[in-house]
């Protein structure tokens, strides 16, 4: 496999380190380069075993009917069924669906879950749309994908812009159209209906363990240290949470019209009190400043959390962080990757400090079929056993191989996916 082989295979599809797929095949290309494995598995991985785009028609509150896309990508189901998120954006798109399920096939390589990666998404803008509205494009979702997800081919999960009524309803469509109660088809669901403690914050908890870790190997105390956290939503908001609970210092979050930073630090509390539900909260101050200028405000840790592509080439020399968390979902493009492990910065990707929230689904999964719930401790000890585990793993491979964290972490996840494709005589 030659480095040319991506760009080749996938045409010209623009700048490199601005899309998202192509940047997931050259990671996931490395890796299974630097593992010695065949290019045969690389054919295999650079893109999901099953793609389904649906057209989904909504009755609107004034009763005319609108039409919204969806797609529901399964990458890899070699291991097991396939899991991942259904996120409701303006800006859900095939391409980037193709790389999230592909970055979920990572997370559950990397935490060992029984699982392949999946993705769903719609384009809406969720923020238009009425509670009704909203629950009838969730069902309408969930009739379109019918036929090829469920408790042991595909389990949907919360992602952007849903949460846990959307899984319920979603969850509700399925056990209508299959005529049975069916809570394991999703996770991510209310607690009455089968979700599992500690769910809805299982991703920012997944992060803060692995910022714990990593501050841990810099010698670097959490207590006062100087935290930034681009993005205020749920994953965000959770991080500065906790983080503030551990006695660190937020100097910095943002939302989508802006940021706060103060080197003194932020009443988080307060912020978390006048928060949205959409995770807003900096159009009620004066004086903020830009997401872009924040990035580059000097802090100890910073934790991307927003959206893709926010440290790039062109600001990661700007970038004044000894250690960078990954919240968010392709924060950081492959050439600033690069400059950031050149300068020294310590980066956990976001297929490991991400992985929080599918291992958590995973116990939702686990709770359904047993029929047996585990308590709020319980799940938060074993989410920790799995997180800790990967770090130290991706930490030790890393500097066996003389690689950053993110091919670590590339080459943990596609080794089991690699091996069950084998076995099943696949490659």
């Amino acid at each position: 496999m030659g480095k040319n082989d991506v760009t080749n295979s996938v045409g010209d599809n623009g700048k490199e380190t601005l899309n998202l797929l192509t940047s997931t095949q050259i990671v996931i290309q490395d890796a299974l380069q630097r593992l010695g494995l065949p290019v045969s598995a690389f054919e295999l991985l650079r893109e999901p075993v099953r793609m389904l785009q649906v057209r989904i028609p909504v009755r609107m509150d004034d009763g005319s009917v609108k039409t919204f896309s969806g797609y529901r990508a399964q990458h890899n189901d070699s291991v097991g069924p396939t899991i991942g998120g259904v996120r409701f954006h303006p800006k859900v798109n095939d391409n980037d669906i193709k790389a999230l399920a592909m970055w979920m096939s990572m997370k559950c390589g990397i935490a060992d879950l029984p699982f392949g990666g999946g993705k769903g998404g719609i384009i809406c803008n969720p923020r238009t749309l009425s509670f009704g509205e909203l629950e009838r494009l969730s069902r309408g979702y969930v009739r379109s994908i019918s036929q090829i997800v469920g408790p042991t081919k595909d389990i949907p999960a919360p992602d952007m812009y849903t949460n846990s009524q959307v899984m319920a309803w979603m969850m509700d469509e399925y056990s209508r159209l299959r005529k049975f109660d069916s809570p394991g088809f999703i996770t991510g669901k209310p607690l009455v209906l089968g979700g599992s403690e500690v769910r809805e914050e299982a991703g920012a908890l997944g992060a803060a363990i692995c910022i714990e870790e990593a501050a841990k190997l810099r010698g670097l105390p959490l207590k006062g240290a100087r935290i930034i956290v681009q993005g205020f939503g749920n994953a965000g908001s959770y991080i500065a949470k906790f983080m503030h609970k551990s006695g660190a210092i937020i100097v910095g979050i943002s939302d989508v019209y802006g940021a706060l930073y103060d080197p003194d630090g932020l009443n988080i509390d307060y912020l978390l009190s006048r928060r949205d539900s959409f995770g807003t909260v900096t159009a009620l101050f004066d004086g903020t400043i830009t997401n872009e200028e924040l990035l580059e405000q000097e802090c100890d840790i910073l934790v991307p959390a927003a959206t893709s592509n926010q440290i790039t080439a062109k600001n990661a020399q700007n970038i004044r962080a000894k250690i960078i968390v990954e919240a968010a979902n392709g924060p950081t493009t492959i050439e600033a990757t690069r400059i950031l492990s050149e300068r020294g910065v310590l980066l956990v990707p976001d297929v490991l400090a991400g992985a929080g929230g599918v291992t958590v689904s995973y116990f939702e999964w686990v709770q359904n079929k047993q029929g047996y719930y585990w308590d709020d401790k319980e799940v938060t000890m074993k989410l920790r056993e799995k997180m800790v585990s990967a770090f130290h793993q991706i930490y030790d491979i890393s500097k066996l191989n003389h690689v950053n964290l993110r091919t670590a972490a590339y080459m943990v996840g596609v080794r089991k996916m690699v091996e069950a494709s084998e076995f099943r005589g696949w490659i």
